[in-house]
């Protein structure tokens, strides 16, 4: 498995620090993350990855969570890199949170975003739908492929969100570019808890948004028995896209966690 990624290389003044390796959540992709690549990258090397079956990485059956996190292993022992800080927003922190708990003495710092080791119920059929829809649709704009997924998602920006995965074939039709199939038959893996057998030990922060249902106080002792040394963080009035809804908020509360620790 060939992953694609966005591979900043090392600033000239950053060969003391580790890189930071990011994971995107589900149907996101490296790009999602260009604006804080921009702001991290004159400081420390970025590699943001795009995950199995996302953005431009290869589309393969199976999306259990140590599959996932041996692919991004498999990627860094190429790009030669042996240690980094980690950070993976929703499907991506339990990517991140798997591969901790399976290679701890690689991850110096683990920040997870909106995301606990739980198993989730079923949340995204509507989405699921409405992709359906477009490729049934057979749609030859964005705004077409937009109004055959309003008969399934209301919300206008999460539609914008999905249709980032839409690509235009020769023959001028639109389609997805994520594994679209395999996502759906893999989809039991990604609402699981991620994948290990101990907790990860070192420094972590765990950044929810405080208008966000994933992470409730309920879910603490979960939380605990994985990731024992986490730093929570709230963003008060943020929801589960908080670092695309308060990206400053969210990169401060990154880059303060990354100094101090």
């Amino acid at each position: 498995m060939q992953l694609y990624c966005i591979d900043t290389g090392v600033p000239e003044n950053g060969d003391a620090t580790l890189p930071l390796v990011i994971l995107h959540g589900l149907f996101g992709s490296a790009d999602n993350w260009r604006s804080h690549i921009k702001q991290w990258q004159d400081e420390r090397r970025v590699i943001a990855v795009d995950l199995r079956n996302h953005g431009r990485s290869p589309h393969a059956d199976g999306m259990q969570y140590a599959a996932m996190a041996a692919d991004v292993v498999a990627l860094l022992d190429e790009l030669e890199v042996k240690r980094f800080d980690l950070l993976g927003h929703s499907m991506g922190g339990k990517v991140a949170m798997t591969l901790a708990r399976l290679h701890p003495a690689r991850v110096a710092h683990l920040i997870v975003a909106d995301v606990a080791p739980v198993a989730y119920d079923h949340g995204h059929d509507d989405i699921f739908t409405a992709m359906r829809r477009v490729e049934a649709g057979r749609p030859t704009s964005r705004r077409d492929a937009a109004a055959l997924m309003q008969e399934e998602v209301d919300d206008a920006a999460t539609r914008q969100f999905l249709a980032t995965n839409l690509l235009r074939g020769d023959d001028g039709i639109m389609y997805w570019r994520v594994g679209l199939d395999e996502i759906s038959a893999g989809y039991e893996a990604i609402i699981a808890p991620p994948d290990g057998d101990r907790p990860f030990e070192g420094a972590t922060l765990l950044i929810r948004g405080g208008a966000s249902h994933y992470v409730p106080d309920r879910y603490r002792e979960s939380v605990d028995a994985v990731l024992p040394n986490a730093e929570w963080q709230t963003l008060d009035g943020a929801g589960h896209w908080l670092h695309a809804e308060q990206p400053e908020a969210f990169r401060d509360a990154v880059n303060r966690f990354l100094a101090a620790s």
